[in-house]
């Protein structure tokens, strides 16, 4: 007895999931999704309820209740980058020339 193959379409991605969905501004929602990822990390790593969150990042439990869902369309980069210092964090901005005529932005998480 034989299987019959069938054949699964796919597109290799790009890397980035919201160009992939040709959502505007690719890069930056990757960007912030980085950071929103690595503050729910490390808020259940520090084990801390979204009002401790709140508190130690200078906002209020209802935005860090939006974070962890996953919402963040409302706050920035900046904002983001500032919750991170907030709970420990450094963040380094590396500035260098680009390989092509336009430049990219990512996030490198050590």
């Amino acid at each position: 007895m034989t299987k019959a193959k069938s054949k699964i379409e796919f597109e290799r991605s790009s890397g980035n999931v919201f160009a992939d969905l040709g959502l505007p501004d690719a890069e930056a929602l990757q960007i912030k999704s980085g950071l929103v990822i690595e503050i729910v990390r490390t808020i259940r790593r520090l084990d801390l309820t979204q009002a401790e969150a709140g508190e130690r990042m200078g906002s209020s439990q209802a935005k860090v209740a939006w974070l962890m869902r996953g919402d963040f369309n409302n706050l920035s980069e900046q904002k983001l980058m500032q919750c991170l210092n907030r709970l420990g964090y450094d963040i380094e901005i590396k500035v260098r020339t680009a390989t092509s005529r336009m430049g990219k932005r990512r996030l490198a998480v050590a």
